[in-house]
Formats: C-alpha cells, structure tokens, sequence
C-alpha cells in the first residue's frame, strides 16, 4: 500500500502530511485509515507533545474520495462514508495532545471539517475555503459538528448556502482557523515551539477544556446527522447535481 500520510515526529512534534496530490488529498479509504494510524502512533508517543496536520499539493484536502463507489451499493456506501468521517473528526477532538493544522492551499468539503477539529489552524496566502455542498443537493451536514462552534453564526448562516470561497484573512475574522499567515512554516514551528514546553498532563487537561463543550454536542448529534448524511447523498436531487457538476452543466432541479 502506498504512503497517503506521511508520518515523522521530532523535537516533541509529529508532523502528519497528506500526500495524496493526484486527487487532492480525497479522503480514500486507505488516507483516512492511515491518518488514524498517524493519530494514534503521535498519542502512544511519550515524547509527542503536539500533532502539525499538514499537506503536499495545492489542496489541503477536497473531500470524500468519490471514485471509490464503483462496485457498492450507494446507500451503503454513503453511510459507511459518513461513519469514516465522524470517527476521524473525533479522533482528532479527543486527541491528548493539541492539533494545529498548517494549511496553504485549496480546502473543501470534508476538508472544512478537519479544520474545524484542529484546535489552532495557520492559513497561507493560497488557502481557500468554501461550503460548497447545497450546489449539488447536499449540505455539510457531518463537517457542521467540528466547524459551527468555530464560526461566527453570521458567517455561518451566509457561507453555508452561497457556496462563495473566501481567503485566509476572511475565514480568520470569522472564525474557521486561528491565524492567516504569509509564512505558514515559521508561524506553526513557533506555535509548536511554544506547545511542546507543555507537560503530558498539562496540554492533555488543558485542551480538554477547550474540546468538552464540542464533543458533548457532538456525541449528541453524530448519528442523527450522519444518517440524514447518507440519505441526502442518495437523493435524486443529489444524484442530479453531482452529475451536473461533473457534466459541467447547471443542474435540472425538480420543483418541489
């Protein structure tokens, strides 16, 4: 199997690297199992004090891998794809250690929703985000656990249905990461800098804290929205804007 998340840990620091470029970092089975891999060797690690999840490639992370639903059963296949994500957004909140994204390309999707579980997030010049998911019949239904207590309700309320994209300056002043950053290297190596002169315990309790109040809420409406996840995704509606998008057409909706 080919290395998707590139694992490496130095000075109290384990860097995760998404390195899937050939399809912007999908989240493929095979990345998100590796990622977990990543997580859970960087929380076994006595020395780790933080995780800097990064990538390689223009685009931090597209997505749900869509060109592994040859040969499944749809509904099947998008509850199973619901699942993998509600496991990996909360394997990243329930982390000992704090997670701090470093981010200069492209995020969509999937992606917004392991921004919104890291606990500090720095965007580059590069980085744009949009929530683009009501376009094609669906809505960020799962990604909503880990972003909405990030954002403002406002930008919430605009961004979840115009689809817009927005640079790092925009989606630091509302909230979906912590720092935009024209050195994205030298600001994340100073914040893991100062993260790694934590205790085990410190960091642990301390970013416990922070998460409680995220992942009660969470544990509450995971299944629920999961469920709704894979219903919207084998919808006709959803079926019809997927096929527009990839068709490069406007979509025919069916008045209600």
């Amino acid at each position: 199997m080919s290395t998707l998340v590139r694992y490496a840990a130095e000075s109290g620091v384990a860097r995760l690297t998404l390195d899937s470029p050939h399809n912007r970092n999908a989240l493929s089975s095979a990345l998100v199992a590796q990622l977990h891999d990543g997580l859970s060797r960087a929380a076994a690690d006595p020395d780790v004090r933080c995780v800097v999840l990064g990538h390689e490639g223009g685009t931090f992370c597209a997505g749900a891998d869509l060109s592994e639903a040859a040969g499944r059963d749809p509904g099947e296949l998008a509850v199973d794809r619901a699942r993998e994500m509600t496991r990996t957004l909360r394997a990243i909140l329930e982390l000992p250690v704090p997670v701090i994204g470093a981010i200069d390309g492209h995020v969509r999707a999937g992606g917004l929703g392991l921004v919104g579980a890291c606990d500090v997030v720095v965007a580059g010049p590069s980085s744009t985000f949009a929530l683009t998911e009501a376009r094609i019949g669906v809505a960020p239904s799962i990604i909503s656990l880990t972003l909405l207590p990030k954002m403002t309700a406002r930008a919430a309320g605009r961004y979840f249905v115009t689809g817009e994209k927005f640079g790092a300056a925009e989606a630091e002043a509302i909230g979906v990461v912590t720092l935009a950053s024209d050195d994205v290297a030298g600001t994340v190596a100073a914040l893991a800098a100062n993260v790694a002169k934590g205790s085990p315990q410190g960091l642990a309790e301390s970013k416990a804290l922070t998460t409680a109040a995220v992942l009660e809420s969470f544990d509450r409406h995971a299944e629920t929205l999961t469920r709704r996840s894979a219903e919207l995704f084998t919808s006709d509606e959803a079926r019809e804007g997927m096929m527009a998008f990839l068709e490069k057409r406007p979509p025919r909706w069916t008045p209600a």
